[in-house]
């Protein structure tokens, strides 16, 4: 059976038509929301291994925009990973993993290869 996990903020309007794809897709899927679950620190470092921070983190977003220069210059792996567990809404979203692979972001055609 395939295992479908997205992991996201459920008030984002990305990840309210990633949900509303899948559903209409009749894709079953486990809703992982990270302001009452917090990250899932394996699934986010697997993000990173295979993306790289600079795709996982949303640098186009307030919350990068109000951290300080000195910490966005430094920024790797593991910093990413601190300010991820401290604020959630840094993380790209939604996070799609699908039989061990993760996708970052959503659009209606990336979802269509991804499923077919």
């Amino acid at each position: 059976m395939i295992q479908v996990s997205i992991y996201g903020i459920k008030n984002c309007d990305t990840m309210k038509k990633a949900l509303k794809w899948l559903e209409a897709n009749g894709i079953a899927y486990d809703f992982h929301d990270y302001k009452k679950r917090g990250i899932d620190e394996g699934v986010f470092m697997q993000a990173i291994e295979m993306h790289g921070w600079e795709i996982v983190i949303n640098k186009r977003g307030t919350t990068w925009r109000a951290l300080p220069e000195d910490v966005k210059n430094a920024m790797d792996a593991q910093e990413a990973l601190k300010i991820a567990r401290e604020n959630p809404s840094i993380i790209k979203r939604p996070i799609l993993l699908r039989d061990g692979i993760t996708y970052i972001g959503f659009k209606d055609a990336e979802y269509q290869k991804i499923f077919s």
